[in-house]
């Protein structure tokens, strides 16, 4: 999610998170239940249940949405929960890809340059906002939650296009997050041109 749209995300999503709270949900019992949902969605793919995989996928996304959301409205986040959290996001593309691989409707090396691509821009933006300082590196025309949703609109389309639309979706996230990679890299030299 661009860091110009985060303010708005933020105050929509925290009444949510106090809801988690009265449930007695923490942050990261939020973050774990997101990484078990990613983890059924990705077994799901393998065994080419496409809806059952996208609706689960959704409800993956919900959770990394929830547990950010509660750790707001409780004022709970920490900067361990925050290291678990980026961790556990990482762990839960490489299931849904390696899932919807295994399925065989995409090529295991689209695959990977998807997961190499999509890892590429997270780590810049870490290193930007850990090493070089940046309060935020949130840049770029692609965040996580939108490459999740082309890799949904990719399995749906699969089930009328057979083997071709989840490829097609590889390509688009691989694409964009270079670009995304970019982008984040040009924006850090900036930023860190600018203290020079």
């Amino acid at each position: 999610m661009h860091h110009e749209r985060r303010p708005s995300y933020e105050a929509f999503s925290i009444p949510y998170g106090r809801v988690c709270l009265k449930l007695g949900l923490t942050p990261n019992i939020l973050t774990v239940l997101g990484l078990l949902t990613g983890a059924v969605a990705a077994v799901a793919f393998w065994h080419e249940w496409f809806i059952p995989g996208v609706v689960l996928m959704l409800l993956a996304a919900l959770w990394d949405m929830l547990d950010g959301a509660t750790a707001r409205a409780g004022n709970l986040g920490t900067t361990f929960g925050g290291v678990l959290d980026h961790t556990v996001d990482r762990a839960g593309e490489f299931l849904v890809i390696a899932g919807i691989v295994m399925s065989g409707h995409v090529a295991a090396g689209w695959g990977l340059l998807a997961l190499f691509a999509m890892w590429s821009s997270s780590y810049v933006r870490a290193v930007a906002e850990s090493k070089g300082g940046l309060p935020t590196c949130a840049v770029g025309i692609a965040g996580r939650l939108e490459k999740f949703a082309i890799i949904i609109a990719g399995a749906v389309c699969e089930i009328f296009w057979p083997y071709q639309a989840l490829t097609v979706a590889m390509i688009v996230v691989t694409v964009i997050s270079l670009v995304t990679t970019i982008q984040r890299l040009v924006f850090t030299y900036q930023e860190l041109q600018k203290r020079a």
